[in-house]
């Protein structure tokens, strides 16, 4: 179980254009790295209209926002499409970000259980490290959440 403090996993994985992307990549940034179960449903798209509506505010605060499901590229540009969200989402169709974060496990929806993705959001400072983990999501202020935490 990741904590605040400890070294943010690196990965590896294909954002929404097919092109990679390490953690590493942003070494020197401060990251909101969110896990959400599934693009264009209601509490998915809350809070990823959140984070586009405080885009501005974001980035004038040195914050890169990454976005992470079991989605497919093309699924992630059609939700980027119909939403216009300014920011990048990530392909983990193999599940291994998702584990390495350990927010992939069973989950209950009503009365079903499945396998998939906890709403999950890490903070990850300029070095790498964990500032703060959302075990609870609000996900119409998320953005609001986000920018208090990193001050």
């Amino acid at each position: 179980m990741l904590k605040e403090g400890d070294a943010a996993p690196d990965f590896q994985t294909r954002d929404e254009n097919g092109n990679e992307v390490k953690l590493s990549d942003f070494r020197g940034q401060k990251v909101a790295l969110y896990f959400y179960p599934k693009d264009d449903t209601p509490g998915c798209t809350k809070e990823a209209c959140s984070f586009r509506d405080n885009n501005s505010t974001l980035a004038e605060n040195g914050i890169k926002v990454l976005g992470v499901s079991l989605d497919d590229e093309a699924s992630h540009q059609a939700f980027i499409s119909k939403y216009n969200l300014p920011f990048t989402l990530l392909s983990d169709t193999d599940h291994s970000v998702s584990e390495a974060y350990g927010v992939y496990g069973e989950q209950t929806w009503g009365d079903k259980k499945f396998m998939g993705v906890a709403r999950k959001t890490f903070l990850i400072d300029e070095q790498g490290k964990i500032k703060k983990v959302f075990d609870k999501v609000n996900v119409e202020a998320h953005a609001d959440e986000v920018l208090a935490a990193f001050g």
